[in-house]
C-alpha cells in the first residue's frame, strides 16, 4: 500500500482503540444491544436520505449487516459488559488471522511462509496479552469469539461485494441492522429499557462516538482500503489495536501496566511487521485490483 494508506489504516486503528473505552464506559448506562440499535439507527439518519443501493446489491448489503450488525457489534457490545476492555480488544483481533486465513481458503489469495510465521506470532502475542488481565466469563468469550468470526467474513463479504461505495455500505447495512439488534435487546434486554431514559454523557457520548468516529468514519475508510488493496494487506493493521487499547486504558481509566500484557503487545508487533513483509517469490498483494 501507499504510505498515505498505510496511515490511514493506522489512524482507524486509533479511533477504533477509542471506541473499546467509550463503549467500556457507555454500556453502563444503556443496554448493550440496545445501544448497538442507537449506534445503527444513527449512522443510518445520517447516511441513508443521501445514498441508494440496487436490488442487485441488497442481499450483499444484508448479510454485511448481519455479520456486521448484529455478530460483530452486538455480540460485543453484549460481551463488554462483562469483560475488560483490554481483554476484549485482544480477543477480538482473532478476526484477522481468521480473515488472512479465510482470504488464503476461499479467495485463493498467497500467504507464503513469512506471513505464516507472522500470523503465529501475532497469535502467540496475543495469546500473552490475554494472560494479564482478567479472562472473561465462559459466556463473554463465546461471545467475542463470534464477535472476531463476524468481523472476519466481512471483510471477505466487502472484498467480494463490488460496486457498492463504503457510505452506501455503511448506511443500508446500518439500517437493516437495527430491526436485527431491536429483536435480541427485546429478548435479552427489555428489562432494562428504562435505562435509557436516565442515561448521561457517558451512554450519549458513546452512541455519537461510535456512530460517526468509529462507523462513518473508521468504517467508511477501512472499506475504502479493502476495495483497493487484497485482505492481506490491510487487516494484518487491526491487529494493532489492542496495543493501542491497553495503552488508552492505562491513560484514561486508570488500568494497571502489565508486564505480561507489554510483551505480548511487543511480540504481536513483530508478527505484525512479518505479515507485512512481502516475500520475493510472491507478486506484491498490495497492489490495487485491476479486474
Amino acid at each position: 500500500m501507499p504510505f498515505t494508506h498505510k496511515l490511514l489504516a493506522l489512524a482507524v486503528i486509533g479511533v477504533w482503540a477509542l471506541n473499546m473505552i467509550a463503549v467500556k464506559l457507555g454500556i453502563a448506562e444503556i443496554p448493550p444491544m440496545m445501544m448497538s440499535a442507537l449506534r445503527f439507527t444513527l449512522v443510518s439518519v445520517l447516511l441513508c436520505p443521501v445514498l441508494r443501493i440496487t436490488r442487485d446489491q441488497f442481499l450483499g448489503v444484508l448479510l454485511v449487516s448481519f455479520t456486521f450488525g448484529t455478530m460483530h457489534f452486538g455480540l460485543l457490545f453484549a460481551a463488554l459488559a462483562n469483560s475488560e476492555a483490554g481483554t476484549s480488544a485482544v480477543i477480538i483481533q482473532l478476526g484477522a488471522p481468521i480473515a488472512t486465513v479465510l482470504a488464503c481458503l476461499v479467495l485463493k489469495e498467497p500467504l507464503g511462509k513469512v506471513r505464516l510465521a507472522g500470523l503465529l506470532v501475532s497469535v502467540a502475542g496475543i495469546g500473552l496479552i490475554a494472560a494479564g488481565p482478567t479472562l472473561p466469563p465462559p459466556l463473554s468469550l463465546v461471545l467475542l469469539l463470534a464477535s472476531a468470526t463476524g468481523w472476519a467474513v466481512t471483510n471477505l463479504i466487502v472484498k467480494e461485494l463490488k460496486g457498492v461505495r463504503p457510505m452506501t455500505m455503511m448506511g443500508w447495512s446500518s439500517l437493516l441492522a437495527i430491526p436485527q439488534l431491536l429483536v435480541m435487546s427485546w429478548i435479552f434486554e427489555s428489562d432494562r429499557w428504562w435505562m435509557v431514559t436516565t442515561a448521561g454523557w457517558h451512554g450519549w457520548f458513546c452512541v455519537v462516538y461510535s456512530a460517526i468516529g468509529s462507523s462513518i468514519i473508521g468504517y467508511g475508510i477501512w472499506y475504502w482500503l479493502l476495495q483497493r488493496h487484497s485482505i492481506n494487506a490491510v487487516v494484518p493493521y487491526s491487529m494493532l489495536n489492542p496495543l493501542l487499547t491497553v495503552a488508552f486504558g492505562i491513560l484514561l481509566i486508570g488500568d494497571d501496566p502489565s508486564p505480561v500484557k507489554m510483551i505480548g503487545a511487543l511480540v504481536m508487533v513483530a508478527g505484525v511487521a512479518l505479515i507485512l513483509r512481502r516475500p520475493r517469490n510472491l507478486p506484491d498483494p498490495t497492489l490495487p485490483d485491476t479486474a
